[in-house]
C-alpha cells in the first residue's frame, strides 16, 4: 500500500497549527503547567475502528516540539479496540497538550474513514467487487483522505484532474456525442486512463465500442447492473464497470454479485464520521 504523503501531510498541520496557535501560546496550559513539567500520554480509542494517520499524529507533535517522543505501537489499517494503546507520546507537557487537538483532528477523521470504507470492504468480501472513493473531499484533506481509504481496503479514483480522464455528459453536452468526446480525449491524452460515465443501456452499448478502459454506470438499478455487466462481458471484455449514485451498505454486495468491479462511494471521504481516540495520560 502506498504510504501517506508526508509534505502534504505536513502543509496540513501546519495550516491546523496556525489556527490553533492564531492568537498566541495554548493560553490555559501556559497559565497551568511549570515548562518543566514531562508527560507521558497514550492515543487510546473510545470505540471499535480501524486505525489511519498515525504518523499524521506523530508529525504533528514534532512538528510543536522535536523534543516530544511518539512510540507507535500499531500499523495504520489495524483493528483497534477501545482500550487499546495505539502510540505513546512524551515529552515537554506543554508541548505535547498544546499539540493534542490537531493532532487527534488528523488521526481521528483518517481514522473515522478507514472505519467506512472496511465496512464496505467486509460487505463485499468474497465478490470480485472493491470499493473506491471519489475527489470529494475537503480543500488540503485529498492525500490524507485517499490514504485512509486505503488503509481500509478500498481502492482509490483519480487524485486529481489530471491523472485520468472520466468523460461525464457535461462534456457530451459540450460536444454533441459520447463518440467525439472520447475522440477529443483520445487525440489530446491518448497515455491516461480513460472512463466515460453512461445513464442507460443504450449509451453503455455506444461506449463499448470504443473498448474504454472503465465505464461508470450512473445510477443503474441492480438488474439493469446485471444486464450492463452481461452487455460488457460480450462487446468489451477487458473494460472495467463501476456502480455509482446512491449506494447504501445494505445494498452493496447485491450490486457486487452482478460482477461489477468497482462501488464508488463518494460518501467515504465527504460525510466522514471520525473515530473517537483520546490522548489519556499515564
Amino acid at each position: 500500500m502506498q504510504g501517506l504523503n508526508k509534505d502534504a501531510t505536513l502543509r496540513l498541520i501546519r495550516l491546523g497549527l496556525s489556527e490553533d496557535f492564531a492568537h498566541g501560546p495554548d493560553a490555559t496550559t501556559e497559565a497551568t503547567i511549570d515548562a518543566d513539567v514531562q508527560l507521558t500520554a497514550a492515543l487510546v480509542p473510545r470505540q471499535d475502528g480501524v486505525v489511519a494517520g498515525l504518523d499524521a499524529a506523530r508529525w504533528t507533535f514534532n512538528e510543536v516540539s522535536p523534543a516530544i517522543t511518539v512510540d507507535i505501537h500499531a500499523v495504520d489499517g489495524d483493528a483497534a479496540a477501545p482500550g487499546d494503546h495505539l502510540a505513546t507520546v512524551s515529552g515537554p507537557a506543554r508541548a505535547i497538550l498544546s499539540a493534542e487537538r490537531t493532532a487527534l483532528n488528523l488521526l481521528t477523521y483518517a481514522s473515522g474513514i478507514a472505519t467506512h470504507t472496511n465496512e464496505w470492504t467486509q460487505a463485499l468480501a468474497g465478490t470480485h467487487a472493491r470499493v473506491r472513493d471519489s475527489r470529494k473531499t475537503l480543500p488540503g484533506y485529498r492525500d490524507l483522505a485517499k490514504y485512509a481509504v486505503r488503509c481500509g481496503g478500498g481502492v482509490n479514483h483519480r487524485m486529481s484532474l489530471g491523472d485520468a480522464v472520466l468523460i461525464k455528459d457535461n462534456h457530451v453536452a459540450s460536444v454533441g456525442s459520447v463518440a467525439e468526446a472520447y475522440r477529443r480525449t483520445t487525440a489530446t491524452f491518448p497515455h491516461l486512463p480513460r472512463e466515460v460515465e453512461v445513464d442507460n443501456l443504450t449509451q453503455l452499448e455506444e461506449v463499448l465500442a470504443f473498448t474504454p478502459d472503465l465505464v461508470m454506470l450512473d445510477n443503474f438499478g441492480v438488474e439493469g447492473t446485471r444486464e450492463a455487466v452481461d452487455k460488457r462481458n460480450a462487446m468489451s471484455p477487458a473494460t472495467k464497470l463501476e456502480s455509482s449514485g446512491g449506494l447504501t451498505l445494505s445494498d452493496a454486495r447485491e450490486y457486487a454479485e452482478t460482477g461489477v468491479d468497482y462501488l464508488a462511494v463518494g460518501a467515504l471521504t465527504h460525510s466522514v464520521r471520525v473515530l473517537d481516540i483520546g490522548l489519556d495520560a499515564i
